[in-house]
């Protein structure tokens, strides 16, 4: 077994570490923290112009038809770099849902401008007091005249006042269903809302928003069945994303434990704080392989029902762990808003509760287990 990367995957990473440092420093990121539009216009222009916004979607309307593999590459770099950018909702969620499940004249007219980033969309998916799983959505859509009418409210929208479209999950008389909705048309309503991480969230308000037939993506009662195609890939891309978070927090905690005196010695001499180092090295080595192995699943064309949610929970949960572990060698100062650690600390935790909890993915896992 081979994990080595091949010269054209190791100028891909250099190429978006480069992007990221010049971009996306963590000053940038401080920067961007609760701003109402959350990425620097710098970076989604390099990203178009080194062809990364389309890197997952089909050549046939604009994109960089990569495999999950490099796309995983990339997303590392983007955890290592806290890169605050759009790119997960627009290109890998909206962009992917649209090659899946759009008609002809839907893929025409909305990829191209996906895929170069001339276009941003974004996901109305989660609800309050809602779940995961389908029995979440309670967003209702009826039919009206030529057209729907949608009623309900959706919460943690990223980048929603940036948006061109939202693609949004609506319950139907004929099951869970996908529409594009304008986020500046009459009825519907943006409030910005904080996180942990201070990334750029909005509540979403539908009252009485009405859309054209043709908004609808895929078939009435469809939308749920794209959604689980799209799934997969996105747990992947967010794994590879904490593992390159965690692999940065860690060099942090290194960094400082070597240089840090207590007592005339550096505080990796002492055995417990080089046994955290040990076991977290350990961790983010482990949470890697197995999300070169998700991603390598997938590029190959096997099932990763499996290995999808399991990357995703374990890369969270290591990332949330190392992070943890890295306040701890910091100490109270680790806490502080000067120091880059606490940065990684608080988008660990975001990341773990966002698209897809814990509790979902070992429910998704169980059910491949139990079913095998």
């Amino acid at each position: 077994m081979d994990l080595d990367l091949t010269s054209e995957q190791e100028l891909l990473r250099e190429s978006v570490r480069r992007i990221c440092a010049r971009h996306a420093g963590l000053d940038v990121v401080r920067k961007m923290e609760n701003d109402p539009i959350g990425y620097p216009p710098q970076l989604w222009a390099q990203l178009a112009d080194s062809g990364l916004i389309g890197l997952t979607l089909p050549d046939r309307w604009g994109g960089s038809a990569m495999t999950l593999l490099e796309a995983a590459l990339v997303y590392g770099e983007f955890g290592r770099s806290l890169a605050p950018s759009p790119h997960f909702v627009s290109s890998v969620l909206c962009g992917g849902v649209l090659a899946r499940g759009g008609t002809d004249e839907q893929r025409e007219r909305f990829l191209p401008g996906i895929a170069d980033g001339s276009a941003v969309w974004s996901v109305a998916w989660l609800e309050p007091a809602g779940g995961f799983g389908p029995r979440g959505i309670g967003l209702r859509a009826e039919a009206e005249g030529d057209g729907w009418r949608l009623d309900g409210v959706k919460r943690h929208v990223a980048y929603a006042t940036a948006a061109d479209r939202l693609l949004v999950l609506a319950e139907t008389a004929d099951g869970i269903t996908l529409f594009v909705v304008d986020p500046s048309s009459p009825g519907v309503s943006l409030t910005q809302q904080l996180s942990v991480a201070s990334d750029t969230q909005y509540r979403v308000e539908f009252a009485a928003a009405t859309v054209p037939a043709d908004a609808v993506v895929g078939a009435p009662g469809a939308g749920w069945a794209i959604w689980e195609e799209v799934a997969p890939a996105a747990m992947i891309l967010l794994a590879a994303q904490a593992v390159g978070g965690a692999r940065r927090s860690l060099e942090l905690a290194v960094d400082y434990a070597a240089t840090r005196r207590q007592f005339d010695k550096p505080l990796g001499a002492f055995q417990a704080i080089a046994h955290y180092l040990a076991d977290a090295t350990t961790a983010v080595d482990g949470a890697e392989t197995l999300v070169w192995e998700a991603a390598w699943a997938a590029s190959a064309g096997r099932s990763t029902a499996r290995l999808a949610p399991m990357a995703k929970l374990f890369a969270c949960q290591t990332f949330r762990d190392v992070t943890a572990m890295a306040q701890q060698i910091f100490g109270g100062v680790g806490f502080a808003l000067e120091f880059d650690v606490q940065l990684f600390f608080r988008r660990a935790k975001a990341l773990q509760v966002a698209w897809w909890d814990g509790r979902y993915l070992e429910e998704l896992i169980a059910a491949e287990v139990l079913d095998a």
